[in-house]
Protein backbone atom coordinates (compact mmCIF):
# COMPACT_ATOMS: atom_id res chain seq x y z
CA UNK A 1 0.00 0.00 0.00
CA UNK A 2 1.52 3.31 -1.07
CA UNK A 3 0.86 6.90 -0.18
CA UNK A 4 -0.01 9.22 -3.05
CA UNK A 5 1.54 12.69 -3.51
CA UNK A 6 2.73 12.69 0.09
CA UNK A 7 -0.79 12.14 1.42
CA UNK A 8 -2.04 9.14 3.31
CA UNK A 9 -3.62 6.31 1.40
CA UNK A 10 -7.14 5.31 2.34
CA UNK A 11 -9.36 2.31 2.96
CA UNK A 12 -12.40 3.48 1.04
CA UNK A 13 -13.27 6.81 2.70
CA UNK A 14 -11.12 6.16 5.78
CA UNK A 15 -7.54 7.55 5.86
CA UNK A 16 -4.72 5.12 6.61
CA UNK A 17 -1.54 6.06 8.51
CA UNK A 18 1.71 5.91 6.59
CA UNK A 19 4.49 3.50 7.51
CA UNK A 20 6.32 6.35 9.26
CA UNK A 21 3.26 7.20 11.35
CA UNK A 22 2.80 3.57 12.36
CA UNK A 23 6.46 3.17 13.21
CA UNK A 24 6.28 6.26 15.42
CA UNK A 25 3.49 4.63 17.43
CA UNK A 26 5.47 1.40 17.80
CA UNK A 27 8.69 3.17 18.80
CA UNK A 28 6.79 5.06 21.50
CA UNK A 29 5.20 1.86 22.84
CA UNK A 30 8.53 0.01 22.96
CA UNK A 31 11.15 2.65 23.79
CA UNK A 32 9.13 5.14 25.84
CA UNK A 33 6.16 3.28 27.29
CA UNK A 34 8.10 -0.02 27.56
CA UNK A 35 4.94 -1.90 26.71
CA UNK A 36 6.65 -4.61 24.67
CA UNK A 37 10.00 -5.84 23.42
CA UNK A 38 8.75 -5.98 19.83
CA UNK A 39 5.59 -5.30 17.85
CA UNK A 40 4.63 -6.28 14.30
CA UNK A 41 1.76 -4.57 12.49
CA UNK A 42 0.25 -5.97 9.30
CA UNK A 43 -2.21 -3.94 7.22
CA UNK A 44 -4.41 -5.05 4.36
CA UNK A 45 -6.45 -2.91 2.00
CA UNK A 46 -7.70 -2.61 -1.57
CA UNK A 47 -4.19 -1.75 -2.79
CA UNK A 48 -2.38 -4.60 -1.08
CA UNK A 49 -0.71 -5.52 2.17
CA UNK A 50 2.24 -4.19 4.13
CA UNK A 51 4.22 -4.97 7.28
CA UNK A 52 5.63 -2.45 9.76
CA UNK A 53 7.65 -3.66 12.72
CA UNK A 54 9.78 -2.37 15.57
CA UNK A 55 11.83 -4.06 18.26
CA UNK A 56 13.29 -7.55 18.57
CA UNK A 57 12.47 -11.21 19.07
CA UNK A 58 13.92 -11.04 22.56
CA UNK A 59 15.69 -8.58 24.82
CA UNK A 60 19.31 -8.18 23.70
CA UNK A 61 18.59 -10.19 20.54
CA UNK A 62 19.68 -8.22 17.44
CA UNK A 63 17.37 -10.08 15.04
CA UNK A 64 14.54 -7.84 13.80
CA UNK A 65 10.89 -8.79 13.71
CA UNK A 66 9.32 -9.49 10.32
CA UNK A 67 6.02 -10.58 8.88
CA UNK A 68 7.19 -14.18 9.30
CA UNK A 69 8.03 -13.93 13.02
CA UNK A 70 5.97 -16.40 15.05
CA UNK A 71 3.86 -15.32 18.04
CA UNK A 72 1.39 -17.04 20.33
CA UNK A 73 -1.98 -15.59 19.28
CA UNK A 74 -3.99 -16.71 22.30
CA UNK A 75 -7.73 -16.20 22.04
CA UNK A 76 -7.63 -15.33 18.34
CA UNK A 77 -7.64 -19.14 18.18
CA UNK A 78 -11.34 -18.87 19.10
CA UNK A 79 -12.07 -17.36 15.67
CA UNK A 80 -10.62 -20.47 14.04
CA UNK A 81 -12.61 -22.75 16.34
CA UNK A 82 -15.77 -20.85 15.41
CA UNK A 83 -14.89 -21.13 11.71
CA UNK A 84 -14.52 -24.87 12.13
CA UNK A 85 -18.03 -24.85 13.55
CA UNK A 86 -19.62 -22.87 10.71
CA UNK A 87 -17.73 -24.87 8.09
CA UNK A 88 -19.02 -28.11 9.58
CA UNK A 89 -22.51 -26.57 9.61
CA UNK A 90 -22.15 -25.71 5.92
CA UNK A 91 -21.29 -29.36 5.21
CA UNK A 92 -24.23 -30.67 7.24
CA UNK A 93 -22.03 -32.38 9.83
CA UNK A 94 -23.39 -30.40 12.80
CA UNK A 95 -26.03 -27.74 13.43
CA UNK A 96 -25.69 -24.61 15.55
CA UNK A 97 -28.71 -25.77 17.54
CA UNK A 98 -27.17 -29.15 18.37
CA UNK A 99 -26.70 -29.74 22.12
CA UNK A 100 -22.99 -30.11 22.84
CA UNK A 101 -23.90 -33.22 24.82
CA UNK A 102 -24.59 -34.93 21.47
CA UNK A 103 -20.84 -35.02 20.78
CA UNK A 104 -19.64 -36.10 24.22
CA UNK A 105 -19.57 -39.57 25.78
CA UNK A 106 -22.95 -40.75 27.10
CA UNK A 107 -21.69 -40.87 30.67
CA UNK A 108 -20.94 -37.12 30.68
CA UNK A 109 -23.76 -35.01 32.09
CA UNK A 110 -23.71 -31.51 30.59
CA UNK A 111 -25.45 -28.95 32.82
CA UNK A 112 -28.76 -27.52 31.67
CA UNK A 113 -31.36 -25.23 33.20
CA UNK A 114 -35.13 -25.07 32.93
CA UNK A 115 -35.06 -27.76 30.28
CA UNK A 116 -32.70 -25.75 28.03
CA UNK A 117 -29.54 -27.54 26.90
CA UNK A 118 -26.25 -25.83 25.99
CA UNK A 119 -25.90 -25.75 22.20
CA UNK A 120 -22.88 -25.33 19.96
CA UNK A 121 -24.03 -21.77 19.18
CA UNK A 122 -24.27 -20.96 22.90
CA UNK A 123 -20.64 -21.98 23.30
CA UNK A 124 -19.54 -20.01 20.21
CA UNK A 125 -21.24 -16.79 21.39
CA UNK A 126 -20.21 -16.99 25.08
CA UNK A 127 -23.82 -17.39 26.17
CA UNK A 128 -23.69 -20.92 27.60
CA UNK A 129 -23.75 -19.94 31.26
CA UNK A 130 -20.42 -21.70 31.79
CA UNK A 131 -17.74 -19.73 33.69
CA UNK A 132 -14.51 -18.38 32.26
CA UNK A 133 -12.62 -21.35 33.70
CA UNK A 134 -13.75 -24.52 35.48
CA UNK A 135 -13.54 -24.66 39.27
CA UNK A 136 -11.22 -27.69 39.10
CA UNK A 137 -8.70 -25.75 37.00
CA UNK A 138 -5.72 -25.92 39.38
CA UNK A 139 -2.48 -26.02 37.38
CA UNK A 140 0.63 -27.56 38.88
CA UNK A 141 2.72 -25.02 36.96
CA UNK A 142 1.10 -21.54 37.02
CA UNK A 143 3.51 -20.39 34.30
CA UNK A 144 1.94 -22.94 31.92
CA UNK A 145 -1.56 -23.18 33.37
CA UNK A 146 -3.47 -25.11 30.69
CA UNK A 147 -0.91 -27.83 30.02
CA UNK A 148 -2.08 -30.38 32.60
CA UNK A 149 -5.86 -29.90 32.43
CA UNK A 150 -7.23 -33.24 31.28
CA UNK A 151 -10.29 -34.45 29.42
CA UNK A 152 -11.26 -36.38 32.53
CA UNK A 153 -11.20 -33.18 34.58
CA UNK A 154 -13.34 -31.44 31.96
CA UNK A 155 -15.93 -34.20 32.06
CA UNK A 156 -15.91 -34.26 35.86
CA UNK A 157 -16.54 -30.53 36.02
CA UNK A 158 -19.39 -30.62 33.51
CA UNK A 159 -21.06 -33.49 35.32
CA UNK A 160 -21.12 -31.65 38.66
CA UNK A 161 -21.61 -27.99 37.70
CA UNK A 162 -24.90 -26.14 38.20
CA UNK A 163 -25.60 -23.23 35.86
CA UNK A 164 -26.19 -19.97 37.80
CA UNK A 165 -28.64 -18.60 35.20
CA UNK A 166 -30.57 -19.63 32.13
CA UNK A 167 -28.67 -20.61 28.99
CA UNK A 168 -28.49 -17.76 26.41
CA UNK A 169 -29.61 -15.16 28.97
CA UNK A 170 -26.30 -13.31 29.33
CA UNK A 171 -22.87 -12.88 27.75
CA UNK A 172 -19.98 -14.25 29.83
CA UNK A 173 -16.60 -14.70 28.19
CA UNK A 174 -15.57 -18.33 28.62
CA UNK A 175 -12.30 -20.01 27.76
CA UNK A 176 -13.90 -23.17 29.09
CA UNK A 177 -16.80 -22.82 26.65
CA UNK A 178 -14.58 -22.48 23.59
CA UNK A 179 -12.29 -25.24 24.77
CA UNK A 180 -15.35 -27.47 25.10
CA UNK A 181 -16.53 -26.43 21.62
CA UNK A 182 -13.18 -27.38 20.07
CA UNK A 183 -13.24 -30.68 21.93
CA UNK A 184 -16.76 -31.49 20.73
CA UNK A 185 -15.86 -30.69 17.10
CA UNK A 186 -12.75 -32.86 17.16
CA UNK A 187 -14.79 -35.73 18.54
CA UNK A 188 -17.37 -35.24 15.80
CA UNK A 189 -14.67 -35.19 13.11
CA UNK A 190 -12.71 -38.11 14.55
CA UNK A 191 -9.37 -36.32 14.61
CA UNK A 192 -7.40 -34.14 17.01
CA UNK A 193 -7.98 -30.38 17.06
CA UNK A 194 -4.82 -29.34 15.21
CA UNK A 195 -5.29 -31.95 12.48
CA UNK A 196 -8.87 -30.77 12.07
CA UNK A 197 -7.72 -27.15 11.74
CA UNK A 198 -5.08 -28.05 9.18
CA UNK A 199 -7.46 -30.13 7.10
CA UNK A 200 -10.44 -27.78 7.15
CA UNK A 201 -8.83 -24.31 7.28
CA UNK A 202 -5.07 -23.87 7.36
CA UNK A 203 -4.08 -26.04 4.40
CA UNK A 204 -6.98 -24.73 2.33
CA UNK A 205 -5.83 -21.14 2.90
CA UNK A 206 -2.13 -22.04 2.60
CA UNK A 207 -1.40 -20.80 6.11
CA UNK A 208 1.73 -22.87 6.63
CA UNK A 209 3.00 -20.85 9.61
CA UNK A 210 -0.12 -21.23 11.77
CA UNK A 211 0.19 -24.25 14.02
CA UNK A 212 0.00 -25.51 17.60
CA UNK A 213 3.01 -27.83 17.40
CA UNK A 214 5.92 -25.83 15.99
CA UNK A 215 8.17 -27.18 13.26
CA UNK A 216 11.93 -26.59 13.64
CA UNK A 217 11.63 -23.72 11.16
CA UNK A 218 8.82 -22.07 13.14
CA UNK A 219 10.77 -22.50 16.40
CA UNK A 220 13.66 -20.60 14.81
CA UNK A 221 11.26 -17.74 13.98
CA UNK A 222 9.49 -17.69 17.36
CA UNK A 223 9.55 -14.39 19.25
CA UNK A 224 10.18 -14.97 22.95
CA UNK A 225 7.34 -13.96 25.25
CA UNK A 226 7.74 -11.39 28.04
CA UNK A 227 5.61 -10.34 30.99
CA UNK A 228 4.60 -6.80 31.92
CA UNK A 229 8.03 -6.20 33.46
CA UNK A 230 9.61 -7.29 30.17
CA UNK A 231 11.06 -10.40 31.75
CA UNK A 232 11.19 -13.47 29.50
CA UNK A 233 8.53 -16.11 30.16
CA UNK A 234 7.91 -19.58 28.76
CA UNK A 235 5.36 -20.57 26.15
CA UNK A 236 1.97 -22.03 26.95
CA UNK A 237 0.76 -25.44 25.90
CA UNK A 238 -3.00 -25.97 25.65
CA UNK A 239 -4.23 -29.53 25.25
CA UNK A 240 -7.81 -30.32 26.31
CA UNK A 241 -8.88 -26.67 25.93
CA UNK A 242 -6.85 -26.07 22.76
CA UNK A 243 -9.82 -24.49 20.97
CA UNK A 244 -9.67 -21.56 23.40
CA UNK A 245 -6.15 -20.35 22.64
CA UNK A 246 -3.48 -22.82 21.48
CA UNK A 247 -2.43 -21.40 18.09
CA UNK A 248 0.83 -19.71 17.07
CA UNK A 249 1.03 -17.67 13.87
CA UNK A 250 2.63 -14.81 11.96
CA UNK A 251 1.50 -11.43 10.67
CA UNK A 252 1.71 -12.69 7.07
CA UNK A 253 -0.52 -15.68 7.80
CA UNK A 254 -2.98 -13.47 9.68
CA UNK A 255 -3.15 -11.12 6.68
CA UNK A 256 -3.92 -14.13 4.50
CA UNK A 257 -6.74 -15.02 6.88
CA UNK A 258 -8.06 -11.43 6.85
CA UNK A 259 -7.96 -11.38 3.05
CA UNK A 260 -10.07 -14.53 3.00
CA UNK A 261 -12.60 -12.96 5.37
CA UNK A 262 -12.78 -9.89 3.14
CA UNK A 263 -13.37 -12.07 0.07
CA UNK A 264 -10.22 -10.93 -1.73
CA UNK A 265 -9.07 -14.45 -2.54
CA UNK A 266 -12.44 -16.13 -3.15
CA UNK A 267 -11.62 -18.78 -0.56
CA UNK A 268 -13.41 -22.11 -0.32
CA UNK A 269 -14.39 -21.10 3.21
CA UNK A 270 -16.18 -17.88 2.22
CA UNK A 271 -19.68 -19.18 3.02
CA UNK A 272 -18.60 -20.33 6.49
CA UNK A 273 -16.85 -17.01 7.15
CA UNK A 274 -19.95 -15.07 6.14
CA UNK A 275 -22.09 -17.27 8.37
CA UNK A 276 -20.02 -16.25 11.39
CA UNK A 277 -21.49 -12.73 11.12
CA UNK A 278 -25.09 -13.68 10.39
CA UNK A 279 -26.09 -14.11 14.01
CA UNK A 280 -27.11 -10.91 15.83
CA UNK A 281 -24.00 -8.80 16.32
CA UNK A 282 -24.56 -6.44 19.26
CA UNK A 283 -21.94 -3.78 19.88
CA UNK A 284 -19.52 -3.63 22.77
CA UNK A 285 -18.45 -6.86 24.46
CA UNK A 286 -21.11 -9.01 22.85
CA UNK A 287 -20.07 -11.60 20.31
CA UNK A 288 -20.91 -12.90 16.87
CA UNK A 289 -19.78 -16.47 16.12
CA UNK A 290 -16.21 -16.25 17.39
CA UNK A 291 -15.76 -12.56 16.57
CA UNK A 292 -16.65 -9.38 18.44
CA UNK A 293 -18.01 -6.27 16.78
CA UNK A 294 -17.62 -2.62 17.71
CA UNK A 295 -18.82 0.80 16.55
CA UNK A 296 -17.63 4.21 17.68
CA UNK A 297 -20.45 6.25 19.28
CA UNK A 298 -22.77 5.35 16.43
CA UNK A 299 -20.49 6.89 13.79
CA UNK A 300 -19.92 3.60 12.01
CA UNK A 301 -23.59 2.72 12.25
CA UNK A 302 -24.50 5.88 10.33
CA UNK A 303 -21.97 5.57 7.51
CA UNK A 304 -22.07 1.80 7.23
CA UNK A 305 -18.77 0.98 8.92
CA UNK A 306 -18.25 -1.37 11.82
CA UNK A 307 -15.22 -3.31 12.96
CA UNK A 308 -15.10 -7.06 13.41
CA UNK A 309 -12.29 -8.02 15.76
CA UNK A 310 -10.75 -10.38 18.29
CA UNK A 311 -7.76 -10.15 20.59
CA UNK A 312 -5.60 -12.61 22.44
CA UNK A 313 -3.26 -12.74 25.39
CA UNK A 314 -1.06 -15.42 26.90
CA UNK A 315 1.63 -15.06 29.57
CA UNK A 316 4.06 -13.45 27.14
CA UNK A 317 2.09 -12.12 24.17
CA UNK A 318 -0.70 -9.74 23.24
CA UNK A 319 -2.43 -9.84 19.85
CA UNK A 320 -5.19 -8.11 17.86
CA UNK A 321 -6.96 -9.05 14.63
CA UNK A 322 -9.68 -6.94 13.01
CA UNK A 323 -11.30 -5.81 9.78
CA UNK A 324 -13.81 -3.32 8.42
CA UNK A 325 -15.99 -5.15 5.88
CA UNK A 326 -17.18 -2.01 4.09
CA UNK A 327 -13.72 -0.47 3.73
CA UNK A 328 -12.27 -3.90 2.88
CA UNK A 329 -9.48 -3.18 5.34
CA UNK A 330 -7.78 -5.39 7.91
CA UNK A 331 -5.15 -5.02 10.61
CA UNK A 332 -3.15 -7.44 12.73
CA UNK A 333 -0.99 -6.37 15.68
CA UNK A 334 1.34 -8.88 17.37
CA UNK A 335 3.40 -8.04 20.48
CA UNK A 336 5.78 -10.25 22.42
CA UNK A 337 4.87 -8.98 25.87
CA UNK A 338 1.66 -9.21 27.85
CA UNK A 339 1.32 -5.88 29.64
CA UNK A 340 -0.77 -6.15 32.79
CA UNK A 341 -1.15 -4.04 35.90
CA UNK A 342 2.57 -4.17 36.75
CA UNK A 343 3.54 -2.71 33.37
CA UNK A 344 5.48 0.57 33.74
CA UNK A 345 3.36 2.21 31.04
CA UNK A 346 0.04 1.63 32.78
CA UNK A 347 -1.30 0.51 29.37
CA UNK A 348 -2.68 -2.98 29.46
CA UNK A 349 -3.20 -3.98 25.82
CA UNK A 350 -2.58 -3.19 22.16
CA UNK A 351 -6.20 -3.27 20.99
CA UNK A 352 -6.18 0.51 20.71
CA UNK A 353 -3.42 0.35 18.07
CA UNK A 354 -5.43 -2.03 15.89
CA UNK A 355 -8.66 -0.06 16.22
CA UNK A 356 -6.87 3.25 15.59
CA UNK A 357 -5.22 1.94 12.44
CA UNK A 358 -8.60 0.79 11.13
CA UNK A 359 -10.05 4.21 11.91
CA UNK A 360 -8.25 7.15 13.52
CA UNK A 361 -11.44 8.15 15.35
CA UNK A 362 -10.56 5.41 17.82
CA UNK A 363 -8.01 7.15 20.10
CA UNK A 364 -4.68 5.71 21.08
CA UNK A 365 -4.17 4.96 24.77
CA UNK A 366 -1.91 7.24 26.73
CA UNK A 367 0.01 6.85 29.95
CA UNK A 368 -2.17 7.75 32.94
CA UNK A 369 -0.24 10.95 33.67
CA UNK A 370 -0.71 12.08 30.06
CA UNK A 371 -4.49 11.77 30.10
CA UNK A 372 -6.60 14.88 30.41
CA UNK A 373 -8.07 14.90 33.92
CA UNK A 374 -10.16 18.06 33.51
Amino acid sequence: MQTVSGRRASFGDLPVPSDAEIRKILVQRIDEYRQSVGIVVGMLGPTGRRIVSCGALEKDDPRPLTGDTVFEIGSITKVFTALLLTDMVQHGEVALSDPVATYLPAQVTVPERNGRQITLQDLATHRSGLPRLPSNFKPKDPSNPYADYTVEQLYQFLSTYELPRDVDSQFEYSNLGFGLLGHALERRAGMDYESLLRTRILDRLRMSSTRIVLSPDMKARLASGHNGKLERVGNWGLTTLAGAGALRSTANDMLTFLAANLGDTQPPLSAAMTAMLRVPCPTGRESAIGWRTVTLDGIFARDGHYIVWMNGGTAGYRTFLGFDPKARAGVVVLANAFSVSEAPSGIEDIDDIGLHLLDARFPLNQRPHEQNTN
